[in-house]
């Protein structure tokens, strides 16, 4: 039935929500058997555990994850629990007087490790929606110490730091990301720890926080994170493929944004005033292009007057179609969204899309809307319609950027001659030019 259930899972997740999933350095994961405890970044929610899910065949791995998603809907901890997530409360949220209840988790996952097992950890204890690393809590280290300790430090066992990373946190059939780094034996440091416990976690979590940032995105300049953030999503396409990146891949986005921003930041030690002008001016395009609800892409593509006629046709002639797609598909993104309007961390939409869909929209809607062909027309259309239902809804999705981007054409050519598009455009060029030098491209 776990095996059912992850296949399932995992069609929506690699298929429906993902365009495109990369699970990379697997050769990495010790064998099977082997006790592991991963540690990795944590970016957004439920979507960064599937992922490393995903990165297995048939193991099982237990995730220690933040106490309070399980407190959302009886629904979400079923789901949660039936992936192998295990509550850890925190301080900071739950309170220093449920910190009690992390003994029989750790307690569990400690025995797991000695027995064999995967366990993964996420030591940040929180999310965020931004590309950087921030503080460890040691109580990874001390969960893999104490469980080492459990069998009288006979038993070898590693940490095997990961990162996860994605093309967007928020939209459909975007790409992400599960990158493992080299195992590290914590055996050479059992007799340290019998001594002096605190500085052997200490050196184990340098060495595993070390591998994490060389394998991430690690933004750290938390004041200009939105300039660097949108420059890197807009020029930093063009810097991928002026230094031989494939820019449609991630990994390779990866690679190369790790090099813009380093960039950036050796060019801000070297003119900091310089930088600090082009950051502004890139927050004054950005809300430029916001106002005028455009892409920034259209800038360096203009739309034609042959081309938008023809796009609006398609869009026209498809409508229908879209339409048809519509059904039960629609529901599967509106029912999330009415339950997240209640919530105030934006990170749990992944989560809240994810699991309600997997548990709840698909199967029900889907399953009520094949009894109905069924009843009114037959069986095998019923089936075939059953078949095509994911397919109509990638359908649907791609249906309504292309036409948010005919619109967006539109919307640029009408005020291609007005001086409110003239300016962006000088002020573009102008950050454009400031950065191949400051970048020596």
């Amino acid at each position: 039935m776990y095996r059912l259930f992850k296949a399932y899972v995992r069609f929506v997740h690699d298929r429906i929500y993902y365009s495109r999933t990369y699970s990379l350095q697997t050769e990495h994961i010790p064998a099977d058997g082997t006790p592991l405890l991963i540690v990795s970044n944590h970016q957004n929610c439920l979507n960064d555990p599937l992922g490393v899910l995903f990165a297995f065949r048939d193991r099982k791995p237990y995730f220690i994850t933040r106490a309070d998603v399980f407190t959302y809907h009886p629904l979400v901890a079923k789901f949660l629990h039936a992936i192998g997530l295990l509550p850890a409360f925190r301080i900071d949220y739950e309170g220093e007087a449920a910190l009690e209840k992390n003994e029989t988790t750790f307690r569990l996952s400690e025995q797991e490790l000695v027995n064999g097992h995967t366990v993964v950890m996420y030591p940040e204890s929180g999310h965020q929606d931004k590309h950087w690393l921030g503080a460890f809590s040691f109580g990874y280290t001390k969960l893999a110490f104490e469980a080492a300790e459990l069998d009288d430090f006979r038993t070898e066992l590693f940490i095997l730091p990961a990162c996860n990373h994605y093309s967007d946190y928020f939209h459909l059939q975007e790409q992400m990301l599960v990158k493992f780094g080299t195992p590290i034996s914590i055996r050479p440091y059992y007799e340290l720890y019998r001594t002096r416990p605190r500085t052997a976690q200490r050196e184990v979590n340098a060495l595993v926080r070390r591998q994490i940032e060389d394998m991430m995105l690690d933004i750290r300049d938390p004041d200009n994170y939105p300039a660097i953030d949108f420059l890197r999503n807009t020029w930093g396409r063009k810097y991928a493929l002026s230094h031989g990146y494939d820019a449609e891949k991630l990994p390779d986005r990866l690679l190369s944004d790790r090099a813009f921003v380093a960039a950036l930041q050796q060019a801000q030690a070297t003119d900091a005033e310089a930088v600090r002008k082009l950051y502004n001016d890139a927050l004054t395009l950005q809300e430029g292009i916001r106002k005028m609800k455009i892409s920034d892409s259209l800038f360096d593509c203009p739309p034609s007057w042959g081309v938008l006629p023809a796009r609006t046709a398609l869009c026209l002639l498809l409508l229908p179609v879209w339409i048809f797609s519509l059904w039960p598909n629609v529901l599967n993104l509106v029912i999330p969204a009415l339950i997240l309007r209640r919530m105030t961390d934006k990170m749990f939409y992944g989560t809240f899309l994810l699991a309600i869909s997997v548990l709840f929209t698909i199967p029900l809607l889907y399953t009520l809307t094949f009894i109905l062909a069924w009843v009114y027309i037959n069986v095998w259309t019923a089936a075939v319609y059953l078949a095509a239902l994911p397919f109509l809804a990638l359908f649907a999705w791609y249906y309504r950027q292309f036409s948010v981007r005919t619109l967006q054409a539109w919307r640029y050519r009408m005020h291609l001659k007005t001086d409110a598009l003239q300016t962006l455009q000088t002020l573009r060029t102008g950050i454009h030019d400031r950065l191949n030098r400051l970048l020596k491209k």
